[in-house]
């Protein structure tokens, strides 16, 4: 493995936490490189299931060093409520890093992302409401607290009573929400920095050092490619930048430590909240994926949109994430269908697409086009070869592989570790 970067090439909800889980088998580091706690990573285990949001998939394994980069805006309470979960469920969470320069999302910020979206109406973004937005907009606005700014009171106070101030302001007199008290959240956050502190350290050093002794190293990305700041379907996008670029800047390493990056791909497509979506389908066979596939966000339980597998978007994961090789997840759903369709192209107001279209809004118009292959109607989950998939099965895997441009080294048949196939 090296050191490999793992994220979502579609718009999240992909599957990540299960091929994760696999990789690290062989890892000695997992490391978060953005996000919050607005990620949802479901890994099955024999009968147990277990959904992390924060912590990194890594920690399943005793051997495994798991690690939250800076990129990571880090809620402290949610920390202790995952570390307890997992503690009380038998997973020892002791070894896990935190990067002294990750930012913190304050109480203000969750409930302003509340606010703000209830504000907006019929234009929300459809965030989860964790505060993840504006703990990054005060991170590039130079106002945030950081991790280690726990660790110096009067620094810490000084921070909070500036931003506070502006905050309660906006509250107040643009949503008219009462104000937060400041020594409410002082008592809480500075009531962190004890059980905190074993876990915080410098983790591009930590990396950094894991990388030249040649310790395998795993870059675990929340979200997917398409909802990414810059490159996703902006405004409806999260806050930072879950494409590969965002790895190095995520933990602060050199880009070229990096070898193998690992794109996580859907057999067909769904997507969480608003936004353009070209091969979302809003009829039976888009509620059968639903509902077989159990298309539900781990971390706020909506209902995804699902479409047949768009290789548009595909090949512009592999292009903007510069993709080495795709994990394909979910092929056993499309057994349930006689023929299946994947995108090739879109086509808008006479124009015909075969790259994503560069004006967002034209995404909104587009339709289209199928090119439709024959189902294998044969239950798959209890395959453990590539050779014992049915030929229409194989068929499938290599047409998306041929479009991409990328081998398909990975194939999951089902939820458990086990119903994995490696090419």
């Amino acid at each position: 493995m090296s050191a490999a970067v793992i994220l979502g090439a579609q718009w999240g909800d992909e599957g990540k936490g299960k091929i994760t889980d696999l990789l690290s088998e062989k890892a000695d580091v997992v490391v978060r490189y953005q996000g919050g706690n607005n990620a949802g990573h479901t890994i099955v285990i024999g009968d147990q299931k277990f959904a992390l949001s924060l912590i990194p998939s890594g920690v399943l394994y005793p051997t495994v060093t798991p690690v939250i980069g800076n990129g990571v805006v880090v809620d402290p309470r949610w920390f202790f409520e995952e570390k307890a979960t997992l503690t009380k469920r038998g997973v020892d969470p002791s070894k896990v890093k935190i990067s002294n320069n990750a930012h913190l999302i304050m109480p203000y910020h969750r409930k302003l992302d509340a606010v703000i979206e209830r504000y907006l109406g019929s234009a929300m973004i459809g965030t989860t409401k964790r505060g993840i937005g504006p703990a990054y907009t005060d991170k590039f606005a130079r106002v945030g607290i950081r991790v280690q700014d726990l660790f110096d009171e009067k620094i810490f106070m000084e921070k909070l009573t500036t931003s506070l101030k502006l905050k309660n302001k906006i509250l107040m007199k643009v949503y008219n929400q009462l104000p937060l008290d400041i020594d409410e959240i002082a008592d809480e956050y500075l009531g962190y920095a004890d059980d905190l502190a074993p876990h915080v350290t410098d983790t591009s050093l930590l990396v950094y050092d894991a990388v030249r002794a040649g310790d395998n190293v795993l870059f675990e990305g929340g979200q997917g490619t398409l909802l990414d700041i810059d490159h996703g379907t902006y405004p409806f996008v999260t806050s930072s930048n879950p494409t590969a670029g965002g790895a190095p800047v995520g933990i602060g390493i050199g880009p070229t430590m990096i070898d193998r990056v690992i794109g996580v791909a859907k057999a067909y497509i769904s997507r969480v909240g608003t936004g353009p979506f070209p091969t979302e389908l809003h009829d039976e066979i888009g509620d059968k994926l639903i509902d077989i596939g159990g298309e539900y966000g781990v971390v706020t339980g909506r209902r995804r949109r699902c479409g047949w597998l768009d290789m548009v978007a595909l090949r512009y994961s592999v292009r903007v994430n510069g993709l080495t090789d795709i994990a394909l997840t979910k092929l056993d759903i499309l057994s349930h269908f006689d023929t299946i369709k994947v995108a090739t192209a879109y086509t808008a107001e006479g124009d015909r697409y075969t790259e994503f279209p560069r004006q967002q809004g034209v995404l909104y118009h587009c339709v289209p086009e199928y090119e439709e292959l024959p189902g294998w109607n044969v239950d798959i989950s209890g395959v453990t070869s590539y050779d014992d998939l049915p030929p229409n099965a194989r068929s499938y895997i290599e047409y998306i592989e041929d479009h991409a441009g990328v081998p398909i080294t990975t194939v999951s048949v089902g939820p458990g570790r086990r119903a994995t196939l490696h090419r």
